[in-house]
């Protein structure tokens, strides 16, 4: 069924709203209308496995869903069901309660290269919490992130460094250097031209060539700065303990969200005893202020978290999370080849976290004919910021996300045909995340 073409009126009423209230109109810039063609960007009413609902009442087949979070398909029953039996025992209390230890006995068994684990609520926290932990551990002052990721955290020594720096000292800013993914020989000449400053490496560990992440591990030793891998998307998606458990390099601290909680809030900051301890009671050096939330150790979101890792190991959903989106990933190769556009609509990426690019004739990324692509993709009921699954897709909602794709690429071919994809937008293109100006 194709949606209306009306312009959503309710998401549209609604999302004006939004920005009276709320700067952006959401509380995460990649959700914010910008990312959407002009009036159609639908506002959620509910969803349920992997299908969501908008004001409107147009349903879709969704992707991406919460910014990755959302592996297991909206209101799990199995995680829905830990939740409610936790929250009718209480929240939140003035002491630790036993969850937060059955919590982090779960992690570590799920995780087992790393020795503790602490909990917070964003991925920001955690991330920060490392670069903390390792600048005290170290007694060095400079961060070394790899330049080829696009975020680790909202807070000031990565936000520095990306187009929206506004508000941010350069001096702080200063203090963050990077590197290039993959190239071990750049990196070294990073850390030599700041030999003795580096307090940490910080990347996703991603789809390295053999011997890369080896050679990273060696490289921290030999310099004596600190690995810390960010594994927001590749935990539990690679396997059940993350990129380190699927290539078996043991970073010094790890970083965990996302897909942890199935949606609810949850992150961690996992690894080595030594390290770790320093933000501790146990230990006689300086003391860290490692993390100390209100809410890390909600027991409803730490009931979801072991929920999530359960699920995962009896159900094999990393598996399923990869033959869903190998079949996805043929599927759209095949419908934009058979339109004549395979070299413009591409799909990248591990099949469990796929990413698709939208170029223009001349093979550059377009946001003009990704707009046009979203577009398309809208009307034919598929919500796809990304082609990032989750387990409850089935065989028919990939088939009819395919017979989706195959729509919008033929139009796509009309444009490339045209030299001008500007009268198939339908108002302004869509914007990048990052930028300095509105």
């Amino acid at each position: 069924m194709e949606h209306q073409e009306s312009g959503l009126p309710r998401s549209r009423a609604a999302n004006e709203r939004l920005h009276a209230l709320i700067p952006g109109g959401a509380h995460t810039y990649a959700k914010g209308d910008d990312q959407y063609p002009e009036h159609l960007a639908p506002v959620i009413s509910h969803g349920r496995g992997a299908h969501v609902w908008d004001v409107d009442g147009n349903r879709y087949i969704e992707y991406g869903s919460g910014l990755r979070s959302v592996s297991l398909g909206h209101a799990h029953p199995r995680v829905n069901e830990a939740v409610h039996r936790e929250i009718e025992r209480g929240s939140n209390f003035a002491r630790p309660s036993m969850i937060e230890v059955e919590a982090a006995e779960r992690f570590l068994a799920t995780v087992p290269t790393a020795e503790m684990v602490k909990f917070a609520k964003n991925g920001s926290d955690v991330t920060t919490a490392a670069v903390r932990l390792a600048r005290a551990v170290t007694g060095r002052a400079r961060v070394a992130v790899c330049g080829d990721h696009p975020f680790f955290s909202v807070d000031d020594w990565f936000i520095g460094t990306t187009p929206m720096a506004a508000g941010i000292p350069g001096a702080v800013t200063e203090l963050t250097v990077s590197f290039p993914y993959g190239d071990l020989a750049a990196t070294e000449e990073v850390l030599t031209r700041y030999e003795g400053e580096v307090a940490c490496l910080i990347l996703e560990p991603g789809e390295p060539a053999p011997g890369y992440l080896e050679g990273l591990r060696a490289l921290a030793d030999r310099h004596g700065c600190v690995l810390v891998f960010d594994e927001m998307i590749t935990g539990l998606r690679w396997s059940e303990a993350g990129a380190q458990g699927l290539f078996g390099v043991v970073p010094d601290l790890s970083t965990f969200g996302k897909a942890l909680g199935n949606g609810f809030a949850v992150s961690a900051l996992a690894g080595r005893r030594e390290l770790m301890e320093r933000g501790g009671l146990r230990h006689p050096g300086e003391r860290v202020f490692l993390l100390s939330t209100t809410h890390g150790a909600e027991t409803h979101a730490l009931a979801a978290a072991m929920a999530v890792q359960t699920t995962y190991t009896e159900e094999g959903i990393t598996a399923r999370l990869h033959a869903i989106g190998d079949r996805l990933a043929a599927g759209v190769r095949q419908a934009a080849a058979g339109m004549g556009v395979a070299d413009h609509v591409v799909v990248r990426g591990r099949a469990s976290n796929l990413v698709f690019a939208t170029l223009d004739a001349q093979g550059r990324a377009s946001q003009e004919y990704r707009t046009l692509f979203l577009r398309h993709l809208l009307a034919g009921g598929v919500l796809a910021p990304s082609f990032v699954v989750s387990s409850a897709l089935d065989d028919a909602d990939i088939d009819r996300t395919v017979e989706v794709v195959a729509q919008a690429c033929a139009v796509y071919r009309k444009a490339l045909d045209a030299g001008d994809p500007t009268p198939w937008l339908g108002g302004r293109p869509v914007k990048p995340v990052f930028r300095s100006r509105a």
